[in-house]
């Protein structure tokens, strides 16, 4: 089966465990333990894999800016921190202007907001609780 991750050089290509990849490498801070020291060396090599696969892959259909929009906003409802500066330092890179950060970060409030008036409406209609009688979209007939 022909692989369809980006070209490795030959150490990556090699599955050494001295090599696993890693999407957020860090240095060890103060003897803590660096990202992914719970992780087993395999599933940070498939882990590794994947992030590649998604962000690298020749085959991409997204360009780079917006990949990285996208995983700001996605990495914003997740509350990933590492994950966002992470992505916001790459967007900016891309290219991304302060108007179109701007406008991710307000589409994940807005995601974030209705997922909270989707978890009380069911809540609601589960418990047949109705303080504010409304005639909104959800539970029309």
């Amino acid at each position: 089966m022909d692989s369809k991750l980006a070209p490795q050089n030959e150490a990556q290509a090699s599955g050494a465990e001295s090599e696993i990849p890693v999407s957020n490498p860090q240095e060890k801070k103060d003897g803590r333990p660096q990202s992914y020291s719970m992780m087993e060396p395999k599933m940070r090599r498939i882990y590794g894999e994947f992030y590649r696969e998604i962000y690298f892959s020749e085959k991409k259909q997204l360009d780079t800016k917006t990949q990285e929009l996208i995983s700001i906003a996605a990495s914003l409802v997740a509350k990933c921190q590492g994950c966002i500066e992470g992505h916001l330092k790459k967007a900016i890179q891309a290219g991304a202007t302060p108007e179109e950060i701007s406008e991710t970060l307000s589409i994940a409030a807005a995601i974030n907001a209705a997922a909270i008036i989707d978890l009380t409406d069911v809540a609601a209609n589960n418990l047949n609780i109705n303080h504010f009688p409304s005639d909104g979209p959800r539970f029309r007939g």
